[in-house]
């Protein structure tokens, strides 16, 4: 049943949460947290009980420095943005979760705090610390780097897609007590900018999860540099990618804005296409370097290492790009050979069961791991690989979703994804827990999560019975973004060179 307020509407459907925004940044700030004020009750319970867990602090603590740091800068460099969030704080209220402006700034910063707190225990702190609780926090990308997250690619041209448009593939890697959180599929109709759908967590500006089209014709998505240890405190991650995605208009925006202020937090791989260009480019950025490759006819993998060798060598550590025990190493291989295996036939359906697949190159046969394209760490005994900082043997950790799109979706304004994880298997907490009890003080804050379908997630102007066909003004500014409704529907039935000038593959 569908939710309406002034200013936005609600939708639940197969997992998902689509909420729909709109108008002045306040008003549009409050329409989205009234409309997840549940839903970000239930998220303070579980930042109370993992922060604490994680780091041995408070989440008020976090809430106090991170604002110390950074409230200032929000107010003067991103108004816009602060106003929204202000808008958020209030609507959360309204509707029963007491919160304020300081929570959702810290809140919006999750994704950057394993980056920014190691820099600031050395530059701020008076407690006396072992030197893995100074850099390591929840993190498990290697001793002392940021922790993995997520697969994915994004192909086009006629020697790989098979219109030869783009087609992209994206699924997270999280923490389930957090990444259960990502099931929100935000349409944000600013007044000034482009049209943004993404998936995101309740209450956060940006997506997090990072998958996205624009009215501009922009589609994005990332995956994260595993094990990367450099920080500096300029601006935040999210505030530059929402910049990018509400007013970036070519591929070298978003790469311009991406760079102006970067604190090398959250740092990733940034796979993006530009359905006006038939283009894809490849951002890896790291702090000191960055990687700029583009093609019109080819494919960027992502799996959480990067081909840079300075950004690999210099900025991280225990990066397993050539490990195949190690889940890097593993999926290299695995996605380029997916690729190639479908050459020239790269299509949505496809893309759904490359983001699903479960092949493990280590052993050389199917098994749902942390190794796979779709992973599951929860069902992984690591006896393979369980060194100091990697991930303990079932961590309730692995994909939480899965999401395509290609270049006739984006330009409809949709996307499609699974929630739960990119293969259907469901995740039941007390069979999990029953099985592996050192986790049972997560209990009372993880869900389950059931088999879902493939969904579509769109929002069509002025019409109820939208189609994939059905047209979309890409134009900027909300104005464009008449009353509309949205749709759910079930779906039916390079090797990477170097640098800069991508050959195509």
């Amino acid at each position: 049943m569908k939710s309406e307020s002034k200013n936005g509407y609600t939708f639940n459907k197969n997992g998902w949460k689509y909420i729909s925004i709109k108008g002045k940044p306040k008003e549009r700030g409050y329409a989205y947290g009234f409309a997840c004020a549940k839903e970000f009750s239930d998220i303070q319970k579980m930042l109370k009980f993992f922060m604490y867990e994680s780091y041995g602090r408070e989440w008020s603590f976090f809430i106090e420095k991170i604002n110390d740091d950074f409230k200032e800068m929000t107010k003067k460099d991103f108004n816009e943005f602060y106003e929204e969030m202000e808008g958020i704080a209030e609507g959360c209220t309204a509707n029963g979760c007491k919160t304020t402006v300081d929570e959702i700034i810290a809140w919006n910063f999750y994704m950057s705090i394993p980056y920014w707190y190691p820099s600031w225990v050395e530059t701020s702190d008076n407690i006396n610390h072992s030197s893995s609780s100074k850099s390591m926090g929840p993190r498990e990308g290697g001793s002392g780097g940021a922790k993995d997250h997520c697969s994915a690619f994004i192909a086009v041209g006629k020697d790989w897609t098979e219109d030869g448009k783009i087609v992209v593939a994206h699924n997270s890697f999280c923490d389930y007590i957090d990444g259960q959180y990502s099931n929100v599929v935000l349409d944000i109709a600013p007044e000034d900018g482009f049209r943004i759908i993404m998936q995101t967590s309740p209450c956060w500006i940006w997506s997090g999860t990072d998958f996205f089209v624009t009215s501009k014709g922009i589609i994005g998505t990332e995956t994260t540099i595993g094990g990367f240890l450099p920080y500096v405190k300029k601006y935040p991650v999210g505030y530059r990618i929402r910049k990018a995605m509400q007013y970036g208009k070519t591929l070298d925006d978003y790469v311009k804005i991406l760079l102006d202020g970067n604190s090398g937090d959250y740092a990733n791989s940034w796979l993006f296409g530009d359905t006006n260009t038939n283009e894809i480019l490849r951002l890896e950025l790291g702090l000191q370097f960055h990687n700029v490759e583009r093609t019109k006819n080819g494919y960027f993998i992502g799996f959480n290492a990067t081909y840079d060798p300075q950004i690999r060598n210099i900025e991280c550590v225990n990066s397993g790009f050539y490990d195949v025990r190690r889940h890097q190493g593993a999926r290299q291989v695995r996605l380029a050979e997916l690729m190639d295996e479908n050459k020239g036939k790269l299509n949505i359906e496809i893309a759904k069961k490359i983001i699903a697949d479960h092949y493990d190159v280590y052993l050389q046969k199917d098994n749902k791991c942390s190794r796979t394209v779709c992973s599951h760490y929860d069902l992984d005994p690591r006896e393979y690989m369980s060194a100091p900082g990697r991930p303990v043997p079932f961590s309730p950790h692995g994909a939480v979703d899965g999401f395509v799109c290609d270049t006739k979706m984006a330009n409809n304004m949709i996307i499609c994804g699974r929630y739960g994880n990119s293969c259907g298997t469901p995740f039941i907490k007390d069979e999990f827990i029953k099985k592996h009890r050192q986790y049972e003080n997560f209990g009372p804050y993880l869900k389950d999560r059931p088999t879902e379908e493939w969904t579509d997630l769109s929002a069509d102007s002025g019409s109820s019975e939208s189609t994939r066909n059905s047209g979309h003004d890409n134009q900027e500014g909300g104005s464009s973004h008449r009353k509309h409704k949205f749709r759910l529907t079930r779906r039916g039935k390079n090797r990477n060179h170097k640098h800069k000038t991508l050959k195509s593959h």
